[in-house]
């Protein structure tokens, strides 16, 4: 897989490290690239920050520089980031929050997906990612969930529009446990589940998700993600438009006892 247009600050820090490691202990480039079995301009490149330094290489580096693991410490900072950078500050606020409200049009929350769907949806981005990232995205999914059960004392609301309990992700048998998964948390006293069914002019929804969160000390911000980009609120006025079309769709989707129903009936006929 080619690097991103802008290779990671990361990469190039950890680059020019094993660089001035390698020429201060007097290693050429073609003895580090004999010893760590890889072709000069691999080893240029990822000199250089072009390409992810491996783990393989700060390895090797580390061995014949006699760093004594200088090296190997910028694994960590290689690592993928388990956020798309556009939902970072997001994820923080979300962290902190006392409340949430969310809407989603196409997709199951994230706060509410198994691993299987998480990892499905994730794994089929495109362009594709690597491996390591999709893992490091998937777990950062599921630590974001651990909120659910370990604060029961944040509020989280969720209205969900039918077409994403409809849309087959991965396999029907998925789709049966993802649904299975959201019955599960309906039963958290701090989390209710709301369907908004295709059938009512919920014009107000048409126009894709959003989420509402209120911080510790009372403010509101609001979050609007659409392709790879995502906006963060905290204007007064436009939260307020946001939340007041939260408010609309909430009171057309169906009651919770309501949307129980509607997920148990549709789990039993997949």
């Amino acid at each position: 897989m080619s690097a991103p247009a802008q290779p990671p600050m990361a990469w190039k820090y950890c680059g020019d490290q094993i660089k001035r490691w390698r020429t201060q202990a007097g290693v050429t480039r073609e003895e580090l690239s004999r010893a760590a079995n890889y072709d000069i301009e691999s080893v240029r490149s990822m000199e250089s920050g072009r390409r992810k330094p491996s783990l393989k290489l700060l390895e090797t580096a580390d061995e014949l520089c006699n760093a004594r693991g200088m090296l190997l410490g910028a694994q960590d900072y290689l690592a993928p980031e388990k956020f798309p950078s556009y939902s970072l500050s997001f994820a923080q606020h979300e962290a902190e929050a006392i409340a949430l409200n969310s809407y989603e049009a196409l997709l199951i929350p994230g706060l509410l997906q198994t691993e299987e769907y998480a990892r499905e949806l994730i794994s089929h981005s495109y362009p594709p990612l690597d491996d390591e990232t999709v893992d490091a995205r998937v777990s950062g999914r599921l630590q974001r969930q651990e909120k659910l059960r370990l604060s029961p004392t944040v509020l989280f609301n969720f209205v969900i529009y039918e077409a994403a309990f409809r849309a087959v992700v991965g396999s029907v048998g998925l789709m049966k446990r993802q649904l299975g998964h959201i019955l599960e948390a309906m039963q958290l006293r701090n989390v209710s589940v709301q369907v908004l069914p295709i059938d009512r002019a919920a014009y107000a929804g048409l126009s894709g998700p959003m989420v509402l969160l209120e911080s510790p000390d009372h403010h509101q911000v609001a979050y609007v993600e659409a392709q790879d980009t995502g906006a963060l609120y905290a204007d007064p006025d436009k939260v307020s438009t946001l939340a007041q079309r939260h408010g609309m769709i909430r009171m057309q989707a169906l009651s919770t006892e309501e949307s129980e129903e509607f997920i148990r009936r549709l789990a039993e006929e997949l």
